[in-house]
């Protein structure tokens, strides 16, 4: 078990080492000259230089990034070029409103999606089952923009049951949680059939069945528990894009989450800020995936011996 975690934080080290450079070399090769930007070219040349030497954009390319990597070591990611806060200071203030808005969207996904895709797997072929699939395709395919902007204008404009804008009380994560938990609802639901019906399928099911346990507890005790790693999977993976990808809804909502940081620090090219939204996405991203490998060993034990620590 030891080894099988080792190995999987020495990855994501490493995953993560990866990413930064990435990241700084692309941010090197955009156009445009973030002094410039941020004086809003009314400064000569010689202000400029003097701005780009304190800020030691004028160091060699490899000097700028150890000093990233050891600053992102700390996580200290400098002052924005724009606003002056301290980076780590405006991630974190951020990040909780994002985080609050990504733990009412998953609890709305895995809520909807879990037990619509288990009832879909029990009445397959039926209506309800072929109903259940519609709606799921639907909640997949829609644009999360457009749902959203939906929800505003009949729920929040015509019926006023909801805020349609802001994030000072419960009632404003209302609208933003759904706009943003519905595909991934759509996605679970159908994930949790397909894997449901897999286990449905097999014989020890049958001999559940027929030594004449009760059909709710071969559903959740026997079937539901084998059919988990596939649906634990999505469910990470998904928390890990709603704590990351809600800038549109963010946009839609006007929510100052880490979505609207990272739009902003895009169109500024505030390079502090922007390094520091892309590392806190890439972490995110990586230590989620890491526990979702680390619960495969619980829910599973023969991943983590034999060829499951291959």
């Amino acid at each position: 078990m030891l080894s099988y975690i080792g190995k999987r934080l020495g990855q994501t080290i490493f995953v993560l080492v990866g990413i930064s450079l990435i990241t700084f070399i692309l941010l090197q090769v955009v156009p445009g000259d973030p002094v410039a930007l941020m004086l809003e070219h009314r400064a000569d040349e010689v202000t400029i230089a003097k701005v780009r030497h304190e800020m030691g954009l004028d160091l060699p390319y490899y000097v700028q990034y150890f000093n990233f990597l050891r600053g992102a070591l700390h996580l200290d990611f400098g002052t924005s070029y724009f606003t002056k806060e301290v980076v780590s200071v405006a991630l974190l203030r951020s990040f909780k409103v994002t985080f609050k808005l990504a733990c009412m969207a998953f609890l709305f996904s895995v809520v909807i999606g879990i037990p619509c895709g288990i009832f879909a797997s029990v009445r397959r072929g039926r209506i309800s089952d072929r109903l259940i699939m519609i709606l799921s395709i639907i909640g997949v395919s829609a644009p999360s923009f457009w749902f959203a902007i939906l929800l505003q204008i009949f729920l929040g404009l015509k019926l006023g049951l909801f805020p349609i804008s802001g994030f000072n009380g419960p009632m404003n994560y209302v609208l933003p949680s759904i706009a943003l938990g519905t595909r991934y609802a759509g996605s679970i639901a159908r994930i949790t059939r397909t894997s449901m019906l897999e286990v449905l399928n097999q014989d020890y099911i049958r001999t559940a069945r027929a030594k004449g346990v009760k059909n709710r507890l071969v559903i959740l005790s026997h079937a539901l528990k084998n059919a988990l790693i596939p649906i634990v999977t999505l469910v990470g993976t998904d928390f890990g894009y709603m704590l990351t990808g809600s800038m549109l809804i963010e946009k839609v909502f006007s929510i100052p989450g880490i979505g609207k940081l990272a739009v902003d620090s895009m169109s500024n090219r505030d390079l502090p800020l922007l390094e520091g939204t892309v590392m806190y996405i890439a972490f995110v991203f990586v230590i989620v995936n890491l526990i979702v490998d680390i619960s495969y060993a619980f829910l599973d034990p023969r991943i983590r011996i034999g060829k499951g620590e291959a």
